[in-house]
């Protein structure tokens, strides 16, 4: 696939944290220095902001050092598909000892995160579903360890906004399917959490919408 993202910096923390990020999304980029002609098929270009003066393209945003890497990835793919706001976000958590989560939007990977407890990940999520705006709000909730699936979903029921539907998806395959691909035991759990929001679940019935039937 031809690359729509641009990398122009010399900077080795701001390259390292944007292009790890890009890899944890799958998605294609040219690495530039911000003195190299930017190609036609470049749609967005990130640098910083010092380098940024140097860059020649309608369309340059600026990553600014200790700010998370994932909201410019985020701006970025808006950017691209000339939205202001996504139709649709779909977080996928693989839980269990290790839980893992999955942010996806309009079919593209915006964030992965591993967390190592129930609150955490109940936090996590209100914290993604809080901040990310869409039409259509997915949560999809693996059930591969029923114990830890029945325990949080409660908890993410009480904690969500009451638009996000919630789903209970069938992990049968992820976690083998991680397994083959990845050594890391985090990416295990983020590469199993991507393949839940990617499936389709079964509804679960919320506590507010139980109580207005």
């Amino acid at each position: 696939m031809e690359a729509k993202i641009a990398i122009a910096t010399v900077s080795g923390k701001a390259y390292y944290l944007l292009v790890n990020e890009l890899k944890a999304r799958r998605m294609d980029f040219l690495s530039l220095t911000p003195y190299e002609n930017v190609p036609l098929n470049i749609q967005v270009v990130i640098t910083t902001e010092a380098e940024s003066k140097h860059i020649k393209h309608p369309k340059v945003l600026v990553y600014r050092e200790n700010t998370n890497p994932s909201t410019i990835i985020d701006e970025t793919i808006k950017l691209i598909e000339g939205k202001k706001d996504f139709e649709t976000i779909v977080v996928g958590v693989d839980p269990g000892k290790t839980f893992g989560i999955a942010v996806l939007s309009d079919g593209n990977v915006l964030q992965t995160l591993t967390c190592s407890s129930m609150a955490e990940t109940v936090n996590a999520v209100a914290e993604i579903f809080g901040k990310q705006r869409a039409a259509v709000r997915v949560l999809k909730v693996g059930n591969w360890s029923p114990s830890y699936t029945a325990e949080l979903l409660p908890l993410l029921d009480s904690a969500l906004p009451k638009d996000v539907t919630i789903e209970i998806v069938r992990e049968a395959g992820t976690s083998r399917f991680a397994g083959q691909t990845v050594h890391s035991r985090g990416l295990k759990h983020t590469m199993a959490a991507i393949k839940i929001a990617e499936r389709r679940g079964q509804a679960y019935t919320r506590k507010g919408a139980e109580e207005t039937q």
